[in-house]
């Protein structure tokens, strides 16, 4: 099945939701929609699944004209963010329904529902109710249902933003083995980033109800194309600065100076925006060539087994991102080490200009050596 959205537009009451999408997403294809709240991903799932019509625009459906036809009459499932499940059924008739529903035969609907629940850890719950589960297991139930539906085209709505992180992280790896085995179209929304690098496959950045960028995932990582892109495919936000580049040297904020040299050389001298992830901030050296900020610790926030320091550079809010538990005073002094060579740079417009060497290492650990 390929799935093609031409020109879309909707407008609810005069209020744009989504503004000239346009999208290819073929058979067999993982593909991730990106943005925040209210960018307009689910107004988009709704649309390719029938629920709702455009304003105006197309849905082509394997070459086929789709745009008028109901859900019902689609081969698509859709898992919600709000897991919903059959309360009076139990884990095994909720997963079945579907098949029950199609006239699946008994011995066919046992096995397809032993096999994914076998998948999704859900074994030992058949014969429980939903109320008797927790909300990651009742989450399970609601993926093993659509699953069962072996249809074209599988959505999933953030469908693990209510469940903490040990179960995200666990139902993450599990829907990646689920999508590799599937012929459909799979299209997964989130607002994290991590979620996406994670996923892999393609990716659509939106936002404001538009398509900001799209491609292989790792392909906008490495070259968000405007700063907007960059800022909302970065966890935390990449840090950004004002700069300018002259003929010999590059003057980052008020004192931060750098030699001209590749990649940056082959720019007119003038003035640029420079880009830095957390994660390429460093508390201690990395290479002979990292340069010094000299700063406050504003917050010291620990998450986990990660840290990430607030500190202010050139008097902007800079985050630096640290794999471990660091515990800094507010307001001790702290040095933060950069490689020049980690530096994105876009016009003053907000279009990118150079992408930082070796920026395929997303949001690996540090010590991976990326």
């Amino acid at each position: 099945m390929g799935l093609t959205l031409e020109q879309i537009n909707k407008v609810v009451e005069g209020e744009t939701h989504l503004a000239d999408i346009n999208l290819d997403l073929e058979s067999g294809s993982r593909n991730v929609i990106l943005g925040r709240t209210l960018a307009g991903k689910t107004s988009l799932l709704r649309i390719m699944a029938g629920l709702d019509r455009p304003t105006s625009g197309k849905i082509i459906v394997n070459d086929q004209d789709a745009t008028g036809i109901s859900v019902r009459k689609r081969s698509v499932a859709m898992v919600y963010q709000q897991f919903i499940n059959y309360p009076s059924f139990s884990v095994y008739k909720n997963i079945a329904s579907p098949l029950k529903v199609a006239g699946v035969s008994a011995d066919e609907i046992e096995s397809r529902v032993m096999g994914t629940a076998k998948l999704l850890h859900l074994e030992t719950m058949l014969d429980r109710l939903p109320s008797e589960l927790s909300g990651g297991q009742q989450q399970r139930v609601a993926i093993a249902r659509a699953l069962m539906k072996d249809t074209d085209l599988l959505l999933l709505d953030e469908p693990l933003v209510n469940l903490d992180y040990k179960l995200r992280e666990e139902l993450l790896e599990e829907l990646q083995a689920i999508f590799d085995k599937r012929d459909s179209v799979v299209v997964y929304t989130t607002t994290e980033p991590s979620e996406a690098l994670k996923l892999g496959g393609n990716i659509v950045v939106m936002d404001e109800g538009r398509v900001r960028q799209t491609g292989t995932t790792a392909t906008v990582y490495r070259n968000p194309s405007t700063i907007k892109t960059a800022k909302l495919f970065s966890d935390p936000p990449i840090n950004f600065f004002s700069g300018t580049i002259e003929t010999d040297r590059i003057v980052i904020g008020k004192d931060l100076t750098i030699p001209n040299q590749a990649p940056f050389n082959t720019l007119t001298p003038g003035q640029y925006k420079f880009g830095i992830r957390p994660n390429h901030l460093y508390l201690k050296s990395q290479t002979d060539g990292d340069v010094q900020i000299n700063s406050q610790v504003e917050i010291s926030e620990i998450n986990g087994s990660e840290t990430f320091i607030h500190f202010k550079f050139d008097g902007i809010r800079t985050v630096l991102h640290e794999v471990g538990i660091d515990s800094r005073k507010l307001g001790s002094q702290i040095t933060i080490y950069v490689n020049p060579q980690k530096f994105f740079v876009y016009s003053e417009a907000g279009d990118l200009l150079v992408s930082p060497t070796g920026s395929a290492d997303g949001l690996a650990p540090k010590e991976s050596g990326q």
